[in-house]
């Protein structure tokens, strides 16, 4: 599961690919940010023919929804790997519209995971687009989960996937036949624990949290 997280990189430190193309103003009014929750907007990277930067709103809507603004509409934030492909709500993202989310570490249970480096790192996900009748759009995305490794299990039995760097304009191609998405399952089967670690959190940071 992943509910939390947060992207407390500097601007000049964050992946080149992500400030390739920003949004408008973007680096004037970038923040860090030390805890992100649903429903909140993030930074996305996604590929339309080309690979840009985006912001969205974390819960994913579906292009049927009536109301996105209504408390009742179903919102997801995260999607189980191992049905992604079979979900009416989700398949057609898995095969057009993944994504990539920035993160410096996500929260679990009262501890942080993060890189032993601290380096950023991607979280993978998919986005879709809600279009209303007179044509505004909102675009909005959800975190792929998956089963949880030896160092997350402790804490809770799903774990956000993790996409590699070195891959990403790969994840992100807008479209890919059934061969090329089976062969990025082995993405979404987990990630090697070596490289990361699990810190318990300030009391504080944790009251916040659990205030959704």
């Amino acid at each position: 599961m992943c509910s939390r997280y947060e992207l407390k990189t500097k601007f000049e430190e964050l992946p080149s690919l992500l400030k390739k193309d920003l949004p408008n103003n973007f680096e004037r009014n970038y923040e860090q940010q030390k805890l992100i929750k649903p429903t909140e907007p993030v930074l996305v990277l996604k590929n339309e023919g080309k690979t840009t930067s985006s912001i969205m709103l974390w819960g994913f809507l579906s292009e049927w929804t009536k109301d996105p603004f209504c408390k009742e509409s179903i919102r997801p934030f995260n999607a189980r790997a191992e049905t992604i492909g079979e979900k009416k709500l989700f398949r057609g993202s898995w095969r057009h519209k993944r994504c990539l989310l920035p993160a410096s570490g996500f929260f679990e249970k009262g501890y942080r995971i993060s890189r032993k480096d601290e380096q950023p790192f991607w979280l993978g996900g998919i986005w879709n687009r809600w279009m209303s009748p007179d044509g505004s759009e909102i675009e909005s995305c959800c975190v792929l989960t998956t089963k949880a490794n030896k160092l997350l299990r402790p804490l809770h039995n799903r774990m956000p996937v993790i996409i590699p760097n070195g891959i990403e304009e790969e994840w992100i191609a807008s479209v890919k036949a059934l061969p090329e998405l089976r062969a990025l399952e082995p993405i979404l089967a987990g990630w090697n624990c070596e490289k990361w670690r699990a810190d318990p959190i300030k009391k504080t940071l944790n009251s916040q949290m659990s205030l959704f």
